[in-house]
């Protein structure tokens, strides 16, 4: 897919990864249907990356080729709409008034995850279900998910006349994040307040430990939800997850550019700032893998390694 024809070099994206992960994804599915040769239920995708690595870029693609070129009923899902409500993120907020990590949505624990089981309890089920939807801009940009009404119900995917879903494509930032020991996070917390070098890294040290602990608490409700539900999984990983920050920049100063409103560096650093400790906590899980390895078998888990401009750097199958 072409990057934005007006958007400056540096915050281009270039496409050179569906060529990697659409072979990974039709050889990992035709294993499944030999290994399942009577199952109705579809395969799931998780897509996991840091804001800005590309991948809305590579999800669009894959959905297009998938759906288009290969036939295949496709569903894309982003985790970004099963946020909590305006109603019960404020109330969660309020139940914890001075956690940092959960006045905004954004960190595990600020999703709706009875919601989450039961879409995906319904969807792989073959049974009628609909799609919710987040608005990010409502409430002054603090969010609200749509409430679904007798007119406007919302998406409907399996209904009547519809043909079933074969693949289910689920993307977002924190997807097959796992919830580390309470041990591992009071190490990491500890470590991160150690010395000048990491302070300036890291952003745990800025919590304190019990605000983490609940984060990593919550976080075991997503297993069920949704994580255990992965049959293959890929991992856009930064080379060095700080990247994360001019990323936004870039997305942001190009919003500015082409809408006349977006983020200033200051607003996108505190933005990523509240992302960045689930970062730390939990992404080296997600990069030692998530499956258990089967010997003899293909992993289930393709991890790309990308440099600052986004290029594939190194491929790993686990």
């Amino acid at each position: 897919m072409a990057s934005t024809p007006d958007a400056p070099l540096g915050s281009r994206i270039i496409d050179d990864k569906s060529p990697i992960c659409v072979p990974f994804i039709l050889e990992r599915l035709t294993q499944y249907r030999k290994q399942n040769p009577d199952t109705q239920r579809p395969f799931v995708v998780g897509i996991n990356g840091v804001q800005g690595v590309g991948k809305t870029t590579l999800v669009q693609t894959l959905y297009e080729t998938l759906q288009d070129r290969e036939g295949l009923e496709t569903l894309v899902v982003s985790i970004d709409d099963f946020y909590l409500t305006h109603a019960n993120q404020t109330a969660l907020a309020a139940a914890h008034p001075d956690n940092a990590l959960v006045q905004v949505r954004g960190e595990p624990g600020t999703h709706d995850t009875p919601l989450l089981a039961y879409f995906f309890d319904a969807v792989l089920a073959g049974q009628p279900a609909h799609v919710p939807e987040y608005d990010k801009a409502a409430f002054a940009g603090k969010g609200d998910r749509a409430a679904p009404t007798p007119t406007n119900p919302g998406r409907l995917v399996n209904g009547p006349g519809q043909r079933p879903l074969q693949v289910v494509i689920v993307e977002g930032w924190c997807v097959a994040f796992r919830a580390v020991a309470p041990a591992a996070v009071a190490a990491k917390w500890q470590q991160s307040g150690a010395s000048p070098d990491t302070k300036l890294s890291s952003k745990l040290h800025t919590h304190k430990l019990e605000h983490l602990l609940l984060v990593n608490e919550r976080l075991t409700a997503y297993d069920a939800a949704l994580t255990n539900h992965i049959d293959a999984l890929i991992h856009l990983d930064a080379e060095h997850t700080p990247y994360v920050y001019d990323w936004r920049r870039e997305q942001e100063a190009a919003l500015r550019r082409a809408r006349g409103t977006g983020m200033t560096d200051e607003q996108v650093d505190q933005f990523v700032d509240a992302y960045y400790p689930a970062y730390e906590l939990f992404a080296d899980g997600v990069r030692k893998g998530i499956f258990p390895h089967v010997e003899g078998k293909p992993g289930r888990q393709l991890r790309l390694v990308v440099g600052k401009d986004r290029r594939v750097k190194e491929t790993i199958e686990l």
